[in-house]
């Protein structure tokens, strides 16, 4: 078969090769570039592999041996229809929504789809559990804050029926049973993965160590209390709320930062921090300096994507109040 032309584009200061009629997307996911959409900023870029294994990266641990598999190419393994089946306030700043799928998909635990809404761009999205953990094979179930693009439409321009493309799963930063303690680390919904996640390790590994920190700038969006009980019956004891702000005066909240409360690293700790850039990078160094192995998934912000990835100091690369 005669390969397809190829062009160079640029995307966020960097120029890859793309072949002509790949999105902006794909050729962004191809070349490890979290690309802006039309100005949109995706409520979860999961941090993707490159394809040259030459220096490992903060909290990979060591060098794996080959290249990484492409990200595009997991892209295009499947595809789904979907529906959304409901919106559901989960706190004043975050929304679940379930989306009903064609046919079940082969995702696991951390790894993202890249989901389109009927009339609002492509990005990628973290899969979890409905908060009891009841959902159906056929379900993907997200949490997403409001004071997104995407977000600010649920429950009016997006409700019960809307359309919804899939494509996936991508992201290496999937949960796999081992050995050593399990150390769960999420900054507002970065605690979807986190859960899929946490949930998975009790069914499968139920005697495994685990330590779980979750935290939001406010404690009125610690919204994941459910899924925290549920853990804590099945032996998961070190459970620690973290939040910036405690209007509420909440007496089982701890003031933060998030990664002041992880617990001394050991060299065999399994490390997965999720959601706001800052305190990812945060876990990763500490995990760098223990030696610990630490799986990341940075959730980019509300505001100027692009300018984000370019001046990751500025206050737009952390979350918005």
């Amino acid at each position: 078969m005669a390969s397809r032309p190829r062009c160079s584009l640029v995307l966020n200061g960097k120029t890859v090769r793309v072949a002509t009629g790949d999105t902006p997307l794909e050729a962004a996911l191809t070349a490890g570039v979290a690309a802006g959409h039309d100005g949109i900023v995706q409520d979860a870029i999961p941090r993707l592999p490159k394809t040259s294994r030459t220096r490992p990266r903060l909290g990979d641990g060591a060098t794996r041996q080959g290249p990484a598999p492409s990200p595009l190419a997991a892209l295009r393994a499947a595809k789904r229809a979907g529906t959304v089946l409901s919106v559901t306030p989960l706190s004043d700043a975050v929304r679940e929504v379930v989306v009903t799928v064609s046919r079940p998909l082969d995702i696991q635990p951390g790894q993202a789809m890249e989901v389109a809404f009927s009339g609002f761009p492509a990005r990628p999205l973290c899969p979890t559990q409905r908060l009891d953990g009841a959902t159906e094979l056929n379900e993907l179930v997200f949490h997403l804050r409001r004071d997104t693009h995407l977000g600010s439409a649920l429950g009016e321009a997006v409700g019960p029926g809307h359309a919804v493309r899939l494509r996936g799963p991508v992201g290496p930063a999937s949960y796999r049973p081992g050995t050593g303690r399990l150390v769960l680390v999420s900054a507002e919904t970065g605690f979807a993965p986190i859960w899929a996640i946490a949930r998975a390790a009790r069914h499968l590994e139920p005697e495994r160590e685990m330590v779980l920190i979750a935290g939001a700038r406010d404690a009125a969006d610690l919204y994941m209390r459910p899924a925290l009980a549920w853990l804590r019956g099945t032996g998961v004891t070190r459970i620690t709320l973290v939040a910036a702000v405690n209007r509420i005066g909440v007496p089982d909240v701890r003031p933060g930062p998030i990664a002041a409360h992880l617990p001394p690293l050991l060299t065999s700790d399994c490390v997965h921090a999720a959601g706001a850039p800052d305190v990812v990078r945060a876990v990763e160094r500490l995990a760098a300096e223990a030696g610990a192995s630490c799986a990341a998934i940075p959730f980019l912000p509300q505001l100027s994507r692009a300018r984000s990835l370019v001046t990751p100091g500025e206050p737009d690369a952390t979350h918005r109040r």
